[in-house]
């Protein structure tokens, strides 16, 4: 993961891009081409050809000549050496000798850490790892060594998948690609050092290939995301403790660019690095404010940053790979925050960045920031006196709304020690343990007078009017059921999001009704429409099960986030919540648009409720152990 990679990897492309006919005339293949590692299939500069584990295998960097490649598919099988650090990877679309996708291994990181398989997108020579980082980037997997592994990159359009060892589902989906949709070349990579090989290589063009759709990308509110960046120069020439002199901010070259969709800005889309010595780069914007004082800031940074506000600092710090600790990898994100003495009007922030390795960029949000669609209206928040509020119900014959309070900090170890709350429409808490003797519930559903509770295996009932737990239903083999729902003619569905599957109760009895990949990781569910929608967390989307065929459809793909909470609204539409702290509309063609993003202010939007006949949704905030209201106004 240093310079040396790159500088190895972009020799070789620069090589591969100089060899024979423009890869441009070369049709595309329509059925797999196995590709023996040979000097007139490959460019093998930077490679070297061995035996290992009773294969011919490919060692180092090598790019097949004349083939260009946009939608398909690129298998090979790797084998990696036990107990030392190896990154071997497939380039694909590669487009000039910067510009390229990337996804590899790191066997060392694998079972325990969620990188273990990493996408990056390369720009202008920069392989900025550090920059790309979460879900839809990397992901955890079991990566055996000492053998041969199967590894299986499928692309088209904008996303691809990636898949090990023949299993039938992948291990990375990745959204949206860096380079959008593109074609270019492919290659393998690793370091020429043994610890990494590569055999049985093909590649194919596939039109029959199918992705579900694409995901919704959320743009953070809050981000400032207009910037003007400089030109490179040394590390060495940087004072992170002193505002750059007056020559050097006017003699620079300024380029204008803006953030990324997640809201990080990388340098690298309109910078590349000078060489191996580590650079230093400008990076400055305007913040204006109505009134002067204080106010808050998420930022992270690569990898190392002065931050200036109207020429004074306000910051300074490192956050280089293994800069403070042999595990850190010094990943850019909203991980820090500083409190910006803005004064009224414009306000200058300026970055100076330092980078050795990784990847260079920045991220700067306003920490106060919430995102409401037009009509949406704050009304009430309770104090923190709640223990983890996970799920809410609205019930119209008492005109109220129950809280399960999840206790995540103190396991019931078997006793019933939890409660559900009773919180009134106007915000007042009626009762903070309104029935006690719950076993950590979490998802909740009303009927008929009767709120069903999911605990840890069972769905116990219990009679609003007398607040009395009357009955409990076993869940049979369950391992963590979470929500609930209650279908027209009684029936009860809960999902277990770590067995991936969904119970039905009826007659009050419980039998699995729905399981396997294609309900990986439910969530929130609800009955609507003859169907059964539910969040499935595995792959990112809400999806539709037909209650007599179990016929199971998409309707939309969330991206990234945890689906917890869904319930229709007054015109049909559904509402749907990610834990992290979005409340999205899916309308009935799919379209997803945000109605409500907590995300800067760091609160949750777990299992909410929502009483119809008021527009109100009340929010459990999770750890912020608060309730919240909002009215909708639509």
């Amino acid at each position: 993961m240093s310079v040396s990679w790159n500088t190895v990897a972009l020799a070789a492309l620069g090589s591969f891009l100089s060899i024979g006919t423009p890869v441009s005339s070369v049709p595309l293949q329509t059925t797999a081409d196995r590709v023996d590692f040979t000097a007139d299939r490959w460019d093998l500069e930077h490679a070297t050809i061995v035996d290992h584990l009773g294969r011919k295998a490919l060692m180092g960097t090598a790019f097949l000549k004349g083939v260009e490649l946009d939608d398909g598919v690129i298998e090979c099988d790797v084998a990696m050496k036990a107990d030392v650090r190896a990154y071997p990877g497939v380039l694909f679309r590669v487009q000039s000798p910067g510009e390229y996708e990337r996804v590899y291994l790191r066997p060392h990181r694998a079972p325990l850490y969620d990188d273990a398989v990493q996408y990056v997108a390369a720009f202008n020579g920069v392989d900025s790892w550090q920059l790309s980082n979460g879900p839809g980037r990397t992901a955890s997997a079991v990566i055996p060594t000492g053998r041969w592994l199967h590894f299986r990159i499928e692309v088209l359009g904008t996303q691809a998948r990636v898949y090990l060892d023949e299993s039938p589902e992948p291990v990375l989906v990745i959204g949206d690609l860096g380079h959008g949709k593109s074609r270019g070349g492919v290659g393998l990579t690793t370091a020429a050092d043994g610890t990494a090989f590569f055999s049985n290589f093909s590649y194919r063009r596939d039109a029959a290939l199918r992705f579900p759709p694409a995901p919704v990308i959320h743009t953070p509110p809050g981000i400032v995301t207009d910037w003007a960046v400089s030109a490179p120069f040394k590390r060495k020439r940087l004072d992170f403790d002193r505002y750059p002199e007056a020559s050097v901010l006017r003699d620079t070259r300024w380029t204008k660019t803006t953030t990324r969709s997640d809201g990080i800005l990388d340098i690298s889309r309109v910078q590349g690095r000078l060489g191996a010595e580590p650079d230093g780069i400008l990076a400055r914007t305007t913040i204006r404010a109505e009134q002067a004082g204080p106010r808050k800031y998420w930022f992270g940074y690569s990898d190392e940053a002065g931050i200036f506000l109207n020429g004074q600092l306000v910051f300074h710090g490192t956050s280089a790979y293994r800069s403070r600790d042999t595990s850190f990898l010094g990943i850019v994100g909203p991980f820090d925050a500083v409190s910006l003495p803005l004064r009224k009007g414009d306000n200058e922030v300026l970055f100076a960045i330092g980078e050795a390795s990784g990847g260079w960029g920045l991220t700067l949000q306003d920490a106060t920031a919430v995102a409401m669609a037009r009509g949406v209206e704050r009304m009430w928040a309770t104090p923190a006196d709640f223990l983890v509020p996970e799920s809410v119900a609205y019930d119209p014959g008492t005109n109220a709304f129950y809280v399960s309070n999840f206790d995540a900090y103190n396991p019931s170890r078997g006793e019933p020690r939890q409660a559900i709350s009773k919180v009134t429409p106007d915000g007042h808490v009626e009762a903070l343990e309104w029935v006690s003797g719950l076993f950590n519930p979490t998802g909740l559903a009303v009927r008929d007078g009767t709120l069903y509770v999911v605990e840890r295996t069972a769905v116990a009932e219990i009679d609003i009017a007398s607040a009395s737990i009357t009955t409990r239903i076993p869940l049979p083999g369950a391992a963590l059921p979470n929500d609930i729902a209650i279908a027209g003619n009684g029936d009860l569905y809960v999902s277990d999001s770590r067995k991936n599957r969904i119970y039905r109760i009826a007659g009050g009895q419980a039998e699995e009704w729905v399981s396997g990949p294609p309900i990986s990781a439910p969530n929130g569910v609800l009955v609507h429409e003859g169907r059964l929608i539910v969040g499935t967390n595995g792959d990112g989307c809400l999806k539709a099960v037909d209650l007599e065929t179990k016929q199971v459809g998409i309707l939309a793909n969330l991206g990234v986030g945890v689906i917890d909470g869904i319930a229709a609204d007054r015109q049909g539409d559904l509402l749907v919540s990610h834990n992290e702290g979005r409340l999205l509309r899916v309308a009935r063609d799919g379209r997803v648009t945000t109605v409500l993003d907590t995300t800067a202010i760091r609160m949750s939007i777990a299992d909410f409720g929502y009483a119809p006949a008021l527009d109100l949704v009340v929010i459990p905030t999770f750890t912020g152990g608060r309730v919240a209201a909002y009215r909708l106004g639509r």
